[in-house]
């Protein structure tokens, strides 16, 4: 008898090691799916944009379900959907493009200002050949489909975070600095350079464990540029804003933590600033 219902147990076991072999052998693929198709419309080409109509619909775009199919039937996870924007030929693969995610829809209708988000690494108010698609894909950016190409000329408008410098002047001013507190400060020395319309760079020395802000107008403390108090910067850079009085940007910007010559770029379309040891 105990033999009997060892061989029982044997044989049940058995039995259920060779079904968990089976089930592992089973392997999920994916049967079918179809890249989107993207449809522009109600827009113009050229197309010339304005920080005004920021809020205006620039053109509807809409798009198919690429159908994910496996093995085990219709995927069940969701898919997700990028918008994809770049200088016609290069392939989505230039230092211009530009992304824009969505959830789960299969439409939408891009406002000037998120088209001119896309369009941030061009330069503004010049007409651009621009192209853009769809691309498709499951969690952790699984199974990409990319969407046909639509194509336009658009002219982006300069859009900043921070206030450009009035006048077109920058100055750095601080105890980290080598003239100090003391306003006005040596211009020759202390005053940045516009690389672009956008952007600001100063090659400086800088002493260890002191501030600096940066002003508009040398010789005057009524405007200045400073780091915001909730969120505060390291001595490699971080958030920057303008005039303090009425918000959070108030503190001085941190110096680096040894004495040295570092490159300041204060970049007035992000609202950031990095300081670099040279």
């Amino acid at each position: 008898m105990k033999k009997a219902i060892t061989q029982v147990i044997f044989l049940t076991l058995l039995v259920a090691i060779f079904a968990a072999c089976k089930k592992d052998e089973t392997k999920v693929s994916v049967e079918s799916a179809t890249p989107p198709v993207l449809t522009a419309t109600e827009y113009t080409s050229p197309m010339v944009l304005l920080r005004p109509d920021r809020a205006l619909q620039a053109m509807k775009l809409t798009w198919t379900n690429p159908d994910y199919k496996f093995s085990t039937g219709i995927s069940s996870q969701d898919v997700s959907y990028t918008i994809e924007l770049d200088t016609i030929g290069a392939n989505f693969s230039s230092a211009n493009l530009k992304e824009l995610v969505i959830a789960k829809d299969l439409g939408l209708s891009l406002t000037i200002g998120q088209l001119n988000g896309l369009l941030l690494n061009f330069k503004e108010e010049q007409p651009h050949h621009v192209e853009m698609r769809i691309k498709a894909a499951l969690a952790n950016n699984a199974l990409p489909l990319y969407s046909n190409k639509i194509n336009f000329i658009v002219t982006p408008y300069l859009d900043v975070a921070v206030p450009l410098p009035p006048g077109g002047h920058l100055y750095i001013i601080g105890s980290a600095t080598q003239g100090g507190w003391d306003n006005p400060v040596p211009a020759a020395t202390q005053e940045f350079t516009a690389t672009t319309t956008t952007t600001y760079e100063i090659t400086v020395p800088l002493a260890a464990g002191q501030e600096f802000l940066a002003i508009p107008e040398n010789g005057s403390w009524q405007n200045k540029y400073a780091a915001d108090g909730t969120n505060l910067p390291t001595e490699t850079g971080g958030i920057f804003g303008y005039n303090g009085a009425n918000s959070t940007y108030n503190n001085n910007f941190p110096g680096p933590g040894a004495s040295g010559t570092y490159k300041i770029v204060f970049n007035f379309k992000t609202g950031l600033y990095t300081v670099t040891l040279q």
